[in-house]
């Protein structure tokens, strides 16, 4: 069991996915921002993060970089969700940090793959 932080500013999401999430035996602590989830990860650094893209003040990008900056924090597996399916956009969350990135609509089984994969590669 790891323990998750999922930050969407849409609520529907965001319990979709930590439903999702808790299902495969995960603990989670969602928020609804960029801010609260670099604060949450600094509370108790998780085993991963899931960050919506396009949130209002702090992005998910501007939290990705926040959180690689914070050496407690670098190695903390980071997956972007977001609606920006163009390669550039793809590219740019890649670039600011993240292990793996996620286009909306997804499948929340495939999303929990995917959350599965990434904590698999993370195990020494």
């Amino acid at each position: 069991m790891a323990r998750i932080v999922v930050a969407d500013d849409d609520e529907d999401i965001r319990e979709l996915v930590t439903f999702k999430l808790r299902q495969s035996g995960h603990q989670i602590v969602a928020v609804a921002d960029g801010a609260a989830a670099v604060a949450a990860c600094q509370e108790s650094a998780p085993d991963l993060v899931v960050l919506d893209v396009m949130m209002p003040g702090m992005s998910g990008l501007d939290a990705c970089q926040v959180l690689r900056q914070n050496p407690a924090l670098a190695q903390v597996p980071i997956i972007l969700l977001t609606a920006r399916a163009q390669e550039a956009d793809i590219a740019r969350g890649f670039r600011s940090g993240a292990d793996d990135y996620v286009v909306k609509p997804f499948s929340p089984g495939e999303l929990a793959d995917r959350v599965a994969g990434v904590l698999q590669r993370r195990v020494p």
